[in-house]
């Protein structure tokens, strides 16, 4: 009984002091899956990341220029990129996104454009976390309404709460 205790207790505290953070969605195949929700988060980060663009603008026009604030705002920037291209990555990559043997196909056509969108995404992500300059937001946007209508299909009505 002692040992099961101990064995336990060395679970729980690996647990509570494993490195690295958790993941926004598991890598096991689970099957549930929450696509407009990604879509959604998505959309908040691009908020989010253009938020901090026009404040870091801002803020660095100032004749009296808070530093910390310009700071705080480039790492808020940083990690909703971060985030972002996980989404991109780990969920739609990794997982949603499904290879189509047969190159011939319709099926491989829309998987080839997907593949190219996620990847012009991820490439304007960079360019988002290395400037302000809030037109690769606005890129971002299209390229993300180009997968929305590649991975729903365009007659599709988006779910509302």
């Amino acid at each position: 009984m002692r040992m099961k205790t101990l064995a336990w207790a060395g679970v729980c505290l690996w647990v509570v002091a494993a490195p690295g953070r958790v993941a926004a969605h598991c890598e096991i195949p689970c099957g549930i899956y929450g696509d407009e929700l990604r879509f959604e988060m998505i959309d908040e980060h691009l908020a989010t990341i253009q938020k901090g663009m026009s404040q870091i603008k801002m803020l660095s026009a100032s004749p009296e220029k808070d530093y910390n604030q310009i700071v705080r705002w480039v790492a808020n920037k940083e990690e909703h990129a971060a985030q972002l291209r996980e989404i991109l990555v780990v969920y739609f990559l990794d997982q949603r996104i499904k290879p189509v043997a047969d190159k011939g196909s319709e099926a491989y056509k829309t998987y080839l454009a997907q593949l190219e969108t996620i990847h012009g995404m991820l490439v304007t992500i960079v360019k988002c976390k290395q400037t302000t300059d809030e037109s690769q937001v606005e890129k971002l946007r299209e390229l993300r309404g180009q997968l929305y209508a590649m991975y729903f299909g365009k007659d599709h009505e988006k779910h509302t709460h």
